[in-house]
């Protein structure tokens, strides 16, 4: 089984789309497809469907969602062997019912979000090793995966939500590394549009704009550098009562102080370096 969730919802067996048109079984395989290979109680799923106030037939009428998949499953199995014998699988085998639960089986196939989270592990383990191109690369093709939000198809109850909350949340830990293991290699100028977006977008994300700073002011733009902390620091105070962060105000205190003669290269500052991810917010007094 094929299974892509970074975008459009994509389900296939033997080769062949077992996706349902109907808004509420695409629900329910989407939540059965993100946990593939793992039990999912009935509750899980009913609560997903309905909230908080399911209908009396609500586990009449999912196991009707069920069935339907189970058709297009077993159309799968038969249509993409092609021999005309038995498929080695059978529906049910593929989704099984188990004591009030359902798992949806791989069979060995794999997922994109599989992928992802591979690759930013082999990305991260790089960057650990000070190794900034292969880091770049690594989560360049961890990024590539993603094709849209998650589940971008598809009506998304609690559940799913959480879900892709958790998904672009590690994008956005994959994105920030990626993006720190290229000012690394010193690409910085490359990286302009990109963060220009980026931190339009997360107007409060502290690393990314502090990566911006970075970037502009190797690329000799001190004063826009500078400009990008004062908006932040105006977005902070005026929406969420925030100082920016004590490694942001020393950041932009080295860029203050830091010699005009080489204003595109690092200097002797500490707070020029790379910045790690994380740092907190100090409260207003």
């Amino acid at each position: 089984m094929d299974i892509g969730l970074l975008g459009a919802l994509r389900v296939r067996e033997n080769g062949i789309s077992i996706v349902p048109t109907a808004p509420k079984p695409r629900q329910v395989l989407a939540l059965l497809a993100v946990r593939a290979d793992q039990v999912v109680p009935v509750a899980t799923l009913v609560e997903e469907l309905w909230a908080g106030t399911p209908p009396r037939s609500a586990r009449t009428t999912l196991q009707t969602y069920v069935l339907q998949l189970r058709d297009l499953i077993a159309t799968a199995l038969r249509e993409g062997d092609g021999s005309g014998s038995a498929p080695e699988r059978s529906a049910k085998d593929v989704l099984t019912t188990l004591p009030g639960a359902y798992l949806l089986a791989t069979g060995g196939g794999g997922s994109d979000i599989a992928e992802f989270e591979r690759l930013v592990e082999l990305g991260c383990r790089a960057m650990d090793d000070e190794n900034h191109a292969g880091a770049s690369r690594i989560l360049r093709q961890a990024l590539d995966l993603w094709t849209g939000p998650p589940f971008a198809d598809v009506h998304t109850g609690a559940q799913l939500t959480v879900e892709a909350r958790r998904l672009e949340e590690s994008r956005l830990c994959a994105l920030d590394q990626r993006i720190e293991a290229d000012l690394h290699l010193g690409r910085h100028r490359e990286l302009l549009a990109e963060l220009t977006v980026l931190t339009s977008r997360y107007r409060s994300h502290e690393n990314l704009h502090a990566q911006f700073m970075l970037a502009l002011y190797r690329s000799g733009r001190r004063s826009e550098s500078l400009h990008v902390y004062q908006q932040l620091r105006a977005h902070l105070v005026r929406d969420l009562g925030l100082e920016p962060s004590p490694r942001l105000r020393r950041l932009q205190q080295a860029i203050l102080t830091a010699t005009a003669e080489n204003p595109g290269t690092p200097s002797h500052h500490d707070d020029l370096a790379a910045p790690a991810p994380g740092g907190g917010l100090a409260r207003v007094p």
